[in-house]
């Protein structure tokens, strides 16, 4: 599964370490994701994967939590 969110796209972006005697070598900052649940258009359930940004801006409508079976 890729390191992109569903919603918006956000992906690693890449840069480099910069040490104090200013040697360079290449890092990456990768977005943070979770998995959630989500309630589609059609009331589908889907499990994606979704920045912190997106869930706290209220871009996605979690699904509701179903009912344990006994």
């Amino acid at each position: 599964m890729a390191r992109v969110c569903y919603v918006c796209g956000k992906r690693p972006s890449t840069g480099n370490n910069v040490s104090h005697a200013n040697n360079k070598t290449k890092r990456r900052w990768l977005p943070n994701l979770q998995t959630v649940k989500i309630q589609t258009n059609d009331g589908e359930r889907m499990r994606v994967r979704v920045c912190t940004s997106c869930i706290s801006a209220g871009k996605v409508k979690k699904a509701p939590a179903t009912a344990a079976k006994a």
